[in-house]
């Protein structure tokens, strides 16, 4: 997992009732960074047991071409598939919530794009067994504006604010067929016996940029004027083209390596 306090300083504040979160990539331990993320790209766009599977069966080399052929070649695809890898680590390793699913291991295309909500952040309530959902958007960008910070609002006020029924499914069924029924079955009765209710989500909003975030997050907590939990959270990192080239160079070859 990517321990994002090794290479990064944080400054945390509230927007009335809502969290804020600023992350700072620190340029003397950037390169922590980038070790950090690469090893753990792979495993969101392939198991570990396929990779180390077609290791076994067909050596060295295959396994590098298998990995290599599922990353995208596309400057600005690399930029959303990492900032959505970044917001995966974070909610995993910070947020408090699991991430069952890494859905780029599904695309249609390596250098498309994927619809829909960006990642499902679960908890369940040991007492009740209830389910907490975390609704997340993730937009990366070498210059994060206001536009795309409010398409990402949109993204998130979308069908009541609540994880869409789609994006729901798809994560219920890959865990069927992975074998884990006990977390398929309690999303499916969320959806389908219970109910999802405001109070049971809460949204994330994550921007990965070379550019300061921060005056665009407060801006957009600042007017928001629904009903459930926000959480947003800011990575900046100077030189962001470079820092995702180089991540991505180096996943290449530490699979050659």
């Amino acid at each position: 997992m990517v321990q994002f306090n090794d290479w990064c300083d944080a400054a945390d504040s509230n927007v009335g009732v809502h969290g804020l979160r600023i992350l700072s990539g620190d340029p003397g331990r950037l390169n922590a960074g980038i070790l950090a993320t690469a090893a753990v790209v792979p495993t969101h766009y392939a198991a570990a047991e396929r990779v180390a599977g077609i290791l076994r069966r067909l050596g060295k080399t295959e396994a590098a071409k298998f990995v290599e052929g599922k990353l995208p070649t596309s400057k600005s695809i690399r930029s959303g598939d990492l900032g959505e890898i970044l917001a995966t680590e974070w909610i995993e390793t910070q947020g408090g919530y699991q991430v069952p699913i890494k859905r780029l291991r599904w695309k249609d295309h390596r250098n498309m794009a994927m619809r829909g909500d960006d990642v499902i952040g679960i908890q369940q309530n040991l007492q009740t067994r209830d389910l907490l959902f975390l609704k997340t958007e993730a937009k990366s960008r070498v210059a994060l504006s206001g536009a795309v910070v409010t398409e990402a609002r949109a993204g998130l006020d979308k069908d009541g604010g609540l994880p869409s029924a789609h994006a729901l499914s798809f994560v219920a069924d890959r865990l069927a067929e992975l074998g884990n029924d006990a977390l398929s079955d309690a999303i499916i009765d969320a959806q389908l016996k219970t109910g999802i209710q405001p109070q049971n989500v809460r949204h994330l909003l994550f921007t990965f940029s070379g550019n300061n975030p921060e005056a665009h997050l407060i801006g957009s907590l600042q007017t928001y004027a629904g009903g459930i939990a926000q959480w947003s959270v800011g990575l900046r990192v100077e030189g962001h083209a470079a820092f995702v080239a180089a991540v991505y160079d180096l996943v290449i070859a530490n699979a050659n390596g």
